[in-house]
């Protein structure tokens, strides 16, 4: 379904681009998606099987009434195509090709308390530094890592946390043993 949602969203975003409005788009779809996320009966209303293409459609459409008419169009054609239940991953799809049009890293950044700004924005320019993007961060809160950070930037995952060096000497401690 991975591809599916990619080819939707590359579609979205080459009509984005050509008409100069990643952000807008980018903008709006997110706000759509915690909408259906936060809305029992629209989540619903998405994932129904027995209700016809045409009328989620409609639904879509009227809940999107006065957003981007680029998004609305989008959002009605996904629904006729009988692939509204993957708005929310079509919308991840977007967003990382927005991301890498406009050289920015999303990054997860989670510490066992909370950063204050001016922590948080050194660690991020730290990473724009390394990296040479942009970057994103998404800031959370894991009181179990002890300490340090753990940093996941799509599938990898650099985690320097007191948890994570007690772990990994735990296993060299283990194999250690064994041989």
């Amino acid at each position: 379904m991975a591809v599916v949602a990619r080819t939707y969203a590359k579609a979205l975003f080459d009509a984005a681009k050509e008409h100069g409005r990643l952000d807008e788009v980018r903008e709006e779809l997110e706000s759509f998606v915690s909408t259906i996320r936060e809305v029992s009966e629209l989540q619903a209303l998405i994932r129904d099987p027995q209700l016809d293409p045409p009328a989620k459609a409609d639904a879509l459409a009227a809940v999107l009434e006065g957003s981007d008419e680029l998004l609305r169009n989008f959002a009605r054609l996904v629904a006729e195509k009988g692939r509204a239940p993957m708005l929310e991953e079509i919308a991840r799809e977007y967003d990382a090709l927005v991301a890498t049009e406009g050289k920015i890293l999303n990054v997860e950044l989670t510490t066992a308390f909370e950063l204050s700004d001016n922590e948080a924005d050194s660690i991020v320019k730290q990473i724009e530094q390394a990296s040479g993007r942009s970057v994103e961060a998404e800031r959370a809160v894991d009181p179990h890592l002890i300490g340090g950070v753990v940093l996941k930037v799509g599938s990898l995952e650099v985690d320097s946390s007191v948890r994570g060096r007690l772990e990994r000497l735990r296993r060299e401690l283990i194999q250690g043993a064994a041989t």
